[in-house]
């Protein structure tokens, strides 16, 4: 920084002898600050030695580029006697170097200038400087515009684009010619989102440039509700810049996607870096700091940056400016270090020093002199770095167009005190500021102000892809604009065709923490990680996501169900054990055949009535029988079909009643076989209970205890329809909801009572004599009636469905059959196989042979 020498009473400035620039006098000077190199080599400080002069590096075609659009410019104006006639501009420029105290102290030589002696706090000669023109880290000119704003000096910056320097409270005479970074910071972000990226990792300077432009990506990313992976700076302290612990964030992240918020100088070891460390693959966001740099587009970084996006400024070209450059020339030029600098970037060449001659252990290529600017003007980097150049031209534009209005006031309708007006040959600072807040210069962008209220342009970028084409060249490819000017809708404009990604692809690379979540998924979060990084977990029974990546899942209304990929409700298939079904048209095929046959057999007992067989087989009991077994297999029939309320009703009723009265029937004929042994016994009074009217009587009060029971089922609990959705969520299942099982299980038991009692008694009177005893027969029956009935009742509580009913009806037909098979089929057999067995002498003598074997 720069020390006052005191002389005397007087002092004054040190000669700036570590700033190198070029002098132009004029009756208004102006005091230009443009880094041409854009680093210094970092010395090691032992703080017991004046620290020696600062070495810049890295010499920077854009910002050369800028510098001779200020040249230019400056020329063009004063050549133009149109223009503040009679009045020249002249200026002092410097290279800073984007050092922050070489940019103070050019700041200080503007206010006072090294010629100029101050005494007594009071300058004796006025200022030579009317305006600052620079410069263009946004951390340097927010110190200079602290101090220049002390005295309301004003500045003009084209490249400082922190979101600060608006305030103008803070910086009331500081304006510029670049949009601020807000707007930038925005259009990042809606850019990132236009392609679905959700994770991203940043990256920023740790100055007020890029803290203050990463910070607005950052809420704007998370606000959108995507997700930062990671947040890294570069260390402007450090001369590596910090640059293996950003690499290994980067390599380790699975974020595909890293936006950049730097300049190109300070990125360059990071990019570095990453070609030492081969990491390649990912997708970098610039901002207008490096968006278009021609230092970045070298050889050694293509595998790093090829394919990436960023925002520049707008995409123009000073008018006139690529002829300006085409005739420089480092013997002629007036920059002439500068661009002997230049001439050895451009032509890949060296100029030797004089008496210097080319050694044959290092050859290189000499600098001629005679080689042509022209001749590259077709090169993409150098048509890149001359699209920087503009806002330069603009700021330019934007100071003389507030000279000029300040020239042409007249006394008496001047804006300051008395209608008084400000003097072009002894300038106020204060004055030039009022004069350049109001500027309007003839530049416009879409039809609208190039200053606003608060000192910025309008905010129009151009959308810039890094293309590697197949002759070894970075081309920087326009592709689309993001423009704030314009409605909401309009603002990001893309041609995503153009885009070629990393290697050439055409295919939009994805970053994210974790896969999209399929349709029939949601995404769960997972603990202490970001929102953006979750589990994909399938929905629940019952319910589906329609769309991919859905937060929660939906219930499907009760009667619908989700499809496999559970990705909609389809309507639930209705189940019941039905005629159009195979299993219930089955079994009421078989219920009808089997019916039939006690039809059949009644009709043969009808036809042998007077037979011995069928006298002693009590007639009129067993009609009855055969008759409620064909009832028995009728009554299957009503558990097939749709379960209606009548259906529900009917079909336990009929099957309790109909088998009470066909057990009934054979507790009557077993107990009628008891007494009839009983009667044939001298003196016994029981003949008289072997009428058919006890027989009745037994099967009478059997079934209307059977009745009774229903008929209080029917009053208390009536089995109604339902629809059961517990069993089979996937279906709805049709049945009858027995309000109370009780009863239906009180029922059964019963059946199970009687045919119990006629075992029992059957099996006790097996061996009694008989001319015809059918003992044997009803105990078998009444063996495989119960083995049916008790497999029924595991059976029907592990089965589902129409199942649960198809077992019902199986065991009402395998019972019947039991007891059909075992009470008529021996009859039968001999009524139609073996007549001769059907006589009395026959059954007497079988009687006979029976009783002998048991004495």
């Amino acid at each position: 920084m720069s020390v006052i020498y005191t002389v005397g009473q007087m002092c004054k400035l040190p000669p700036l002898s570590e700033l190198e620039g070029i002098r132009q006098p004029g009756d208004v000077m102006v005091g230009v600050l443009v880094p041409v190199n854009t680093d210094k080599i970092y010395e090691k400080l032992t703080f017991t030695t004046r620290p020696s002069k600062t070495t810049c590096r890295l010499f920077s075609f854009e910002y050369y580029h800028r510098l001779q659009s200020f040249l230019y410019t400056m020329e063009e104006i004063n050549r133009n006697r149109n223009i503040l006639s009679n009045i020249t501009i002249g200026f002092q420029m410097y290279d800073t170097c984007n050092i922050p105290h070489y940019d103070l102290q050019g700041a200080l030589q503007f206010l006072t200038d090294s010629r100029t002696s101050i005494a007594g706090n009071q300058c004796n000669s006025r200022p030579l400087f009317t305006a600052a023109i620079g410069t263009t880290v946004s951390s340097n000119s927010i110190i200079m515009a602290h101090v220049l704003g002390t005295f309301m000096y004003p500045q003009i910056s084209p490249f400082s684009s922190v979101p600060i320097l608006s305030n103008r409270k803070m910086f009331p005479s500081f304006f510029r010619t670049v949009t601020s970074d807000i707007v930038q910071s925005k259009g990042l972000v809606q850019l990132i989102l236009s392609f679905g990226w959700t994770w991203i990792g940043l990256m920023a300077l740790d100055n007020d440039y890029g803290l203050e432009g990463i910070q607005p990506i950052k809420e704007e990313i998370v606000k959108a509700g995507a997700c930062v992976a990671f947040i890294e700076y570069i260390r402007l302290g450090q001369p590596d810049r910090n640059a293996p612990r950003i690499v290994k964030a980067i390599k380790e992240s699975t974020a595909s996607v890293v936006v950049v918020f730097s300049n190109e100088a300070d990125f360059v070891p990071i990019l570095s870096e990453m070609v030492k460390e081969k990491v390649t693959g990912k997708i970098f966001i610039a901002n207008a700091g490096w968006a278009r740099s021609v230092l970045l587009s070298q050889s050694q970084y293509f595998p790093v940056l090829s394919g990436t996006l960023g925002l520049s400024g707008e995409d123009f070209v000073v008018p006139g400016l690529s002829e300006f450059l085409n005739k420089i020339h480092p013997s002629t030029s007036t920059t002439a270090t500068w661009t002997k600098m230049y001439w050895e970037k451009v032509f890949s060449c060296q100029f030797l020093p004089e008496n210097q001659t080319v050694s044959l252990v290092n050859p290189v290529k000499v600098c001629t002199g005679s080689e042509r600017v022209q001749d590259i003007k077709n090169n993409s980097n150098y048509i890149s770095s001359l699209k920087s150049t503009y806002k330069m031209f603009a700021a330019v534009h934007l100071l003389y167009t507030a000279l000029e209005d300040l020239k042409s006031c007249k006394n008496g309708e001047g804006p300051f005190f008395n209608g008084t007006c400000g003097n072009i040959w002894n300038i106020k600072p204060w004055q030039l500021t009022y004069y350049i807040r109001r500027s309007q210069p003839n530049i416009k962008v879409d039809n609208q102000k190039y200053i606003d209220e608060n000192g910025d342009p309008p905010g129009v970028y151009a959308i810039i892809n890094w293309q590697l084409k197949p002759n070894g060249t970075m081309t920087h490819v326009k592709i689309g604009n993001y423009n704030k000017t314009v409605p909401p809708h309009r603002t990001l404009t893309m041609n995503s065709s153009l885009i070629m990604w990393n290697l050439g692809s055409k295919q939009v690379p994805s970053s994210s923490c974790s896969d999209s979540c399929a349709v029939g998924f949601r995404k769960a979060a997972l603990q202490g990680k970001p929102t953006c990084c979750y589990a994909c977990v399938p929905c629940l029974q019952g319910e589906i996501s329609n769309q991919t990546d859905s937060l929660t899942c939906f219930r499907c209304p009760w009667d619908q169900w989700p499809n496999p990929e559970k990705s909609k409700c389809l309507q639930k298939p209705i189940e019941f054990l039905s005629y159009e079904d195979s299993l219930g048209g089955s079994l009421a095929a078989a219920s009808i055949m089997s019916s039939i046959v006690p039809a059949l057999i009644l009709g043969l007992f009808v036809h042998h009535n007077n037979t011995p067989i069928v006298k002693a087989s009590s007639y009129s009991l067993s009609c009855l029988l055969l008759k409620s077994l064909s009832f028995c297999f009728f009554c299957s029939l009503g558990f097939i079909g749709y379960p209606n309320h009548e259906r529900c009703l009917l079909r336990q009723v009929s099957f309790g009643l109909i088998f009470t009265l066909c057990v009934a029937c054979i507790l009557a004929k077993t107990i009628m076989v008891v007494f009839a042994f009983m009667a044939t016994r001298p003196g016994s009074s029981l003949k008289k209970w072997t009428t058919l009217r006890v027989s009745y009587t037994i099967i009478l009060i059997c079934f209307v205890l059977q009745l009774t029971l229903c008929i209080t089922w029917m009053s208390v609990a009536p089995p109604l329809p339902q629809y059961n959705l517990e069993v089979k969520p996937d279906l709805i299942i049709v049945d009858c909801n027995n309000e109370t099982t009780i009863a239906f299980w009180t029922m059964l038991g019963y059946l199970f009572l009687l045919a119990t009692i006629s075992f029992i008694v059957a099996f006790l009177a097996r061996k009694l004599p008989d001319s015809f005893n059918e003992a044997q027969f009803i105990t078998f029956s009444m063996l495989a009636f119960l083995s049916v009935w008790i497999s029924y009742i595991p059976a029907s509580l592990s089965a589902q469905g129409k199942y649960t009913v198809a077992m019902e009806v199986f065991a009402i037909l395998a019972s019947s059959w039991a007891v059909l098979v075992c009470m008529f089929f021996p009859k039968c057999y001999i009524l139609l196989f073996r007549p001769e067995m059907n006589s009395k002498e026959n059954l007497m003598m079988r009687n006979k042979n029976e009783s002998a074997s048991r004495y």
